[in-house]
């Protein structure tokens, strides 16, 4: 009783550590202001006194991409803080205007550190004209890190059409292995998505990197690149690595590159081996390579083929070709309606109103479908290939007014996405649409149906449309309202290293969320979660050796919730199985997100990282249409 009584030792209690660093509420308040697109509230951040909340402020702009903080931004590439010039010079390049250019250049004589000096070389990139191109490509890199930063620039640069004779010479000597995988990468991609370069000279260097070098990333670039190369052994040396690179990416663009060889005999057995490969991306890739390039195609060396492929997007493709390419078509298109009305997955329906459309004569068959279909995929898929049916240069000018009635009837539909390709079409200066409509209202009418922010991608196609037929040559692309605040009580409960569970027929994956880095959209994507709304969906969008994408209840990639979030832009690229937010531009995000089979640079600062894949990615790169995310919890330790 009395040893009960004792007053005991007071314990010291330790605060548990914070899951991420928005504990701290300066932080909170300026990532309020970033998302609220607050301007002349965040400015005076940028000259506070502690390192990281002027860090921070910089990167804030990165997503504002407000031109009235380049003056600060540009004086921030002095600052002494190696991590705020770094930040600043990121700010600059995301703002994008070329009247940074002269000072990024003249900051570089100073700039010793090389992570900075990186930064500036590729934001040089994203605003160079040619005295830019032109520094680039002569600029002495002392260090492997300023030298990746170079190569990024030259491709910056390049994907701007802003590049030289000697921009091209410079990537192509970057090619060697004497440099770092990062500076191969980024010249491999200058080479690839430059447009408009002629690579005939360099086929020897090139050739040599994209069958030798080590890394897959810059071998399955440099596959791309060869496209532009225009050589008579063009046919034999991509066939040879489409049927040898152990990498089903560079085998798939080796394919992809064969585009424009006329002599279908030359690349026939790679291509007919690759609608057998064991990859179900290479097959999906060759199937649509048949597609375009149908003309060429012997369509009887696609009958043992056919009979022999068990997935229906390939099976599509092949019975367009072969319903394309056929003398007498109506035999063919019967066969093809009798297996659609016995087809019950609408994805595999959707496919084959794909591979109907290579008849003319199947119009108002497909037509009827649309309207008529329960399953919006069906009725978008079916739209899309008479979109493209009418885009075809043979097109018979006896449908043109019964394709503007079916056009004008997709607009009125109140569909989001037959009002929206329909849109797309209409606008197209090929087709001459301004002679059909004379009166444009039923736009006007079906823009005023709208439910904004949820319908956002359909009011950006409308009213660009209105504007073609209007006359005007500029559109003012329609903004979102602000209709979603951060939830901070939610992401100062999510840790940093915070892990998804994607289960899936084909096997599990595992993400890592990204919260210090996007925090209101990996907010978002956790509220959703929390709710089971991916539970069920399907992978609705697969690009092979690009993206893998879902989140869209409708199943077409045209569903949005009735909200939109934020674009967050931090310095992060999009590798590997990095997932991004969906969106029809800045600031339209909702529920849609992709995760990426390879390298995909041209979509850094334009596309929100909140993830990456750490686990299952063999998985990410089997995911065809139609497969189902079973379900998609967040990991609990």
């Amino acid at each position: 009783m009395i040893v009960s009584c004792r007053q005991q030792p007071q314990q010291s209690s330790t605060p548990a550590p914070a899951p991420n660093k928005f504990h701290d509420s300066e932080l909170i308040t300026l990532y309020t202001l970033q998302d609220e697109r607050n301007t002349a509230k965040l400015l005076p951040y940028l000259n506070h006194a502690t390192p990281q909340v002027r860090q921070e402020a910089a990167l804030a702009f990165a997503s504002v991409q407000d031109t009235l903080a380049l003056p600060p931004l540009l004086a921030m590439l002095s600052d002494t803080t190696t991590a705020v010039r770094a930040a600043a010079a990121y700010a600059i390049g995301q703002i994008g205007h070329q009247k940074a250019e002269s000072e990024i250049m003249l900051h570089m004589a100073h700039e010793a550190q090389p992570t900075v000096q990186a930064a500036l070389l590729e934001t040089l990139g994203k605003v160079a004209t040619t005295a830019g191109v032109e520094y680039l490509a002569t600029y002495p890199a002392l260090n492997t890190t300023a030298q990746a930063g170079q190569a990024w620039g030259l491709y910056r640069a390049g994907l701007r059409q802003q590049h030289s004779i000697r921009t091209t010479v410079k990537a192509v000597q970057l090619l060697s292995l004497n440099h770092t995988n990062e500076v191969r990468l980024a010249a491999a991609h200058y080479l690839a998505r430059t447009p408009r370069i002629d690579l005939t000279q360099f086929r020897k260097p090139i050739l040599n990197a994209a069958t030798s070098d080590e890394a897959p990333e810059v071998r399955m670039a440099l596959a791309q690149a060869m496209a532009k190369v225009r050589t008579r052994d063009k046919a034999s040396f991509l066939s040879g690595i489409a049927q040898s690179d152990p990498d089903y990416r560079v085998r798939l663009n080796a394919i992809r590159s064969m585009a424009g060889i006329e002599d279908f005999e030359e690349i026939k057995t790679a291509v007919l081996a690759a609608l057998q490969d064991k990859s179900i991306q290479v097959a999906v890739a060759t199937a649509e390579f048949l597609q375009a390039n149908a003309r060429y195609v012997n369509a009887a060396a696609l009958q043992k083929p056919l009979s022999l492929v068990k997935d229906e997007r390939v099976k599509a493709g092949l019975m367009w070709v072969m319903l394309h390419n056929s003398v007498v078509k109506s035999r063919l298109s019967s066969q093809y309606k009798q297996l659609y009305s016995t087809t019950q997955n609408p994805y595999a329906k959707a496919h084959l109103l794909k591979a109907l459309s290579a008849d003319y004569n199947n119009f108002h068959f497909i037509a009827s479908e649309i309207f008529a279909a329960p399953q919006p995929v069906v009725a978008t898929y079916g739209l899309e290939a008479l979109a493209s049916m009418r885009q075809q240069p043979d097109f018979p000018q006896r449908l043109e007014q019964e394709f503007a009635a079916l056009f004008k009837k997709a607009v009125s539909s109140g569909d989001v996405a037959l009002t929206g390709i329909a849109a797309g079409v209409i606008r197209d200066p090929k087709l001459h649409f301004r002679e059909a409509y004379t009166d444009y209202s039923f736009l006007k009418q079906a823009q005023q149906k709208l439910q904004l922010p949820r319908d956002m991608e359909t009011n950006i196609e409308l009213q660009k449309t209105i504007d073609f037929l209007s006359g005007k040559t500029t559109t003012q692309t329609p903004q979102n309202p602000f209709t979603h605040p951060i939830n901070w009580q939610l992401v100062k409960s999510i840790a940093a290293d915070q892990q998804v569970l994607i289960k899936t027929g084909k096997g599990d994956i595992l993400l890592q969320l990204l919260v210090e880095d996007a925090p209101g959209s990996v907010a978002n994507f956790v509220e959703l979660t929390q709710k089971a709304f991916f539970n069920g969906l399907s992978f609705h969008r697969v690009v092979p050796n690009f993206v893998v994408q879902g989140g869209d209840k409708r199943g077409d990639g045209w569903g949005s919730s009735d909200y939109s979030i934020r674009s967050e832009f931090a310095p992060l690229s999009f590798r590997e199985g990095f997932v991004g937010m969906a969106s029809a531009g800045k600031d339209t995000e909702s529920n849609q997100w992709f995760i990426t089979h390879s390298p995909a640079p041209h979509l850094d600062g334009r596309y929100t990282i909140f993830a990456k894949v750490v686990q299952g990615m063999e998985v990410v790169h089997q995911l065809v249409v139609g497969d189902v995310m079973l379900s998609v919890e967040l990991v609990r330790e």
